[in-house]
């Protein structure tokens, strides 16, 4: 089997990182155990207390390992505001649907389990990074305005990670909204510009 082929390699942590991923996908964020996290791994009940102290603490390595992921991505799509930062921007709206949609598991560790970010210091850092990127991007769509006349960029950066969230949650994963004839992509950049135009920043 893989999964105890990748265990004999050495690999038992990521191996129950990834069932628990699945497991999570399949099943929420509370209901899998880690006795089905070590038996989709394909080692004994035993074996994940190597690594992880109880099951919490496998639910914040997959919550952590979701987060760098994310970061990345968000990193990726900002590309440093090219070619513009209303793109820009608009193309990490795009990344947080596609990691949505291509890591549930993850998704539903970092945002839907209950995790006290706060009260894990490497989970915090990373969630952090994942946010200030997102800032970043509110940040530059505004430099051209004068400081005055700026809305706070948490604020709008912060607005729409909600709205990202509430897109995936509404109208994605086969959630009733899904059956909507307009796709996630374009619910989420509509909304995000009839956000900033009721901002009255667009264009400006």
């Amino acid at each position: 089997m893989a999964e105890r082929r990748g265990y004999h390699h050495g690999n038992l942590k990521q191996a129950l990182v990834d069932a628990t991923a699945d497991l999570i996908a399949e099943m929420g964020p509370q209901a899998f155990t880690l006795t089905e996290a070590a038996r989709r791994a394909g080692v004994s009940a035993a074996a994940p207390y190597r690594h992880f102290k109880g099951r919490d603490d496998l639910l914040e390595e997959v919550a952590y390992q979701g987060f760098l992921d994310f970061g990345d991505r968000l990193e990726a799509a900002f590309d440093e505001g090219r070619p513009n930062p209303l793109a820009a921007f608009t193309r990490m709206g795009e990344a947080y649907l596609d990691f949505a949609r291509d890591r549930p598991g993850q998704y539903m560790a970092m945002f839907e389990s209950g995790l006290s970010i706060t009260g894990h210091s490497e989970l915090s850092r990373a969630a952090d990074r994942a946010m200030g990127i997102m800032l970043q991007g509110s940040e530059a769509m505004f430099r051209g305005i004068p400081t005055d006349q700026r809305p706070p960029a948490r604020m709008v950066a912060n607005h729409v990670f909600a709205l990202s969230h509430g897109v995936v949650e509404l109208f994605m994963r086969g959630k009733p909204g899904g059956r909507s004839a307009v796709s996630a992509g374009e619910m989420l950049e509509s909304g995000v510009l009839i956000y900033l135009r009721g901002l009255g920043v667009l264009g400006r």
